[in-house]
């Protein structure tokens, strides 16, 4: 696609102007009703990681920070400056890897676009439940629209979630905030303006790909403050000659996908809940290992095998597992596919406790995660996010083969509300010992989100929860 002709002038006015024109009845039931799931299943991963490496310790350096100001970090019991509360709270709800993503754009959404609309929510006071619905929608379909939009984002280098995260954060903000065209457009082009969001974080398994998120958030949210306050930035954010398009995606952006059928088509609803607290790419791959374990093969059978899986997911997760000289030995675990195929098929899940220890240094799953290789997929599209294969050579001799074509928690098999349910009651009581009655009480509220008169009352319900984290209640 050729840098000068791929997006015309006047396109990030027109983006600008879409995202400030909706409104919620706009938005079919069908969305709304999705849209209320993922901020609860939001809500839920951010108080499982209340425990989670580094969470303490960005809520202290910011807690000891925090001034003026009225948004809440959820798990550090301070409040603050919202662009720093959008920080602490994104930053949590990405550190397990458990946050929605939208598979075909790659991209954790929610875990950008709802820490920065409810900072924004509550530093400006008296934001209805629909005004705050409609500013998810606008953040979660651009970001996911951005990430099919930029199909090989991750491929030059970016980290997807928090370089598109920036211009998701900055619309649903500016949403909250009620800002014209003009006002959207000046936040886009001041969160373009703060863009940053390098996959090395991830290439290294460093702690920081976890605070990506968060640096998206905090950026868009002081992004349409500024805004709201007359400061301009950029208008031609997008096609201009050092413009997202040309600067970052050298030029290969596909800006149909980011205007049509707007209204009409919801990329929203495709984004998938995950049920597996891990890399996207490695879910496949558990659920191979949990039907094999259904039909009674155990891993002491498995002599060796390889497993197969696109390009862009092999390149991710593939690596020998070795939890003793890993630099963070849980973020190795969830970026592993031999490990989560040999935890799945030794123990039969996956959930927040197979990604601490002691189970991540388990000998017997370390030792058959180490019998097992991951091989790029011929004839598969290297993009392919659900794809997952294995061939194993059992002890007797046979040769046992499999794949998946479909990955559990996307819309061809979405999780049920009361398995997302579950998995909202399951973080809050491991990450903060919240018991079921009151996580299930919680979940009622959260489900109401279109009543509520002042949507300061969701962070206000999770500080209220009882607790055995300290400082976690008011």
């Amino acid at each position: 696609m050729a840098p000068d002709t791929a997006i015309p002038e006047g396109f990030s006015r027109l983006l600008a102007a879409r995202l400030a024109a909706l409104r919620y009845e706009d938005l079919p039931p069908e969305l709304v009703a999705r849209v209320k799931l993922f901020v609860l299943d939001t809500l839920g991963v951010i108080g499982g990681a209340a425990k989670a490496p580094g969470i303490a310790a960005l809520n202290g350096l910011l807690g000891r920070w925090a001034g003026r100001g009225k948004a809440r970090s959820l798990l550090g019991g301070w409040q603050g400056a919202p662009d720093t509360a959008a920080l602490a709270n994104a930053t949590a709800a990405h550190a397990l890897d458990f946050d929605d993503q939208h598979d075909d754009a790659r991209v954790h959404t929610y875990c950008v676009v709802l820490p920065a609309a409810l900072a924004a929510a509550e530093e400006q006071g008296g934001i209805d439940g629909r005004r705050f619905i409609t500013a998810l929608v606008a953040g979660v379909e651009l970001h996911t629209r951005l990430g099919l939009a930029c199909p090989n984002s991750i491929g030059k280098g970016w980290h997807p979630t928090t370089a598109l995260g920036h211009f998701a954060a900055s619309a649903a903000a500016a949403r909250v905030l009620c800002l014209d065209a003009d006002g959207m457009q000046a936040a886009l082009g001041i969160g373009y303006a703060q863009l940053a969001g390098s996959a090395q974080g991830l290439y290294e398994q460093a702690m920081t790909k976890r605070f990506g998120p968060g640096f998206a958030a905090r950026s868009g949210t002081l992004a349409a403050f500024l805004a709201a306050e007359g400061v301009n930035g950029p208008t031609q954010f997008m096609e201009g000659r050092a413009g997202f398009a040309r600067l970052y995606e050298r030029g290969e952006v596909k800006p149909g996908i980011l205007t049509d059928r707007w209204g009409e088509e919801w990329q929203a609803m495709a984004v998938s809940m995950k049920p597996y607290p891990c890399c996207r790419c490695c879910h496949s791959t558990i659920q191979l290992a949990l039907a094999l374990r259904e039909k009674g093969v155990r891993p002491e059978q498995v002599a060796g095998g390889t497993i197969y899986l696109g390009e862009v997911n092999r390149s991710v997760v593939s690596g020998r597992y070795d939890p003793s000289t890993a630099r963070n030995p849980v973020v190795h675990a969830q970026f592993n596919a031999t490990y989560t195929f040999a935890h799945a098929l030794s123990h039969g899940r996956a959930d927040l406790e197979s990604f601490r220890e002691p189970a991540i240094s388990d000998p017997a799953v370390v030792a058959l995660a180490r019998r097992l290789d991951v091989a790029r997929a011929e004839g598969v599209a290297d993009t392919s996010l659900p794809y997952a294969a294995y061939t194993l050579r059992l002890a007797d001799g046979t040769t046992l083969s499999q794949e998946r074509l479909v990955v559990k928690g996307s819309p061809e098999e979405p999780m049920t509300e009361a398995e997302a349910v579950a998995k909202f009651q399951q973080g809050l009581s491991i990450g903060m010992g919240v018991p079921e009655q009151a996580a299930a009480q919680y979940a009622e509220a959260i489900m109401a989100l279109e009543r509520m008169p002042d949507v300061s009352t969701l962070a206000g319900g999770f500080r209220a929860l009882p607790t055995a984290l300290p400082g976690a209640a008011e």
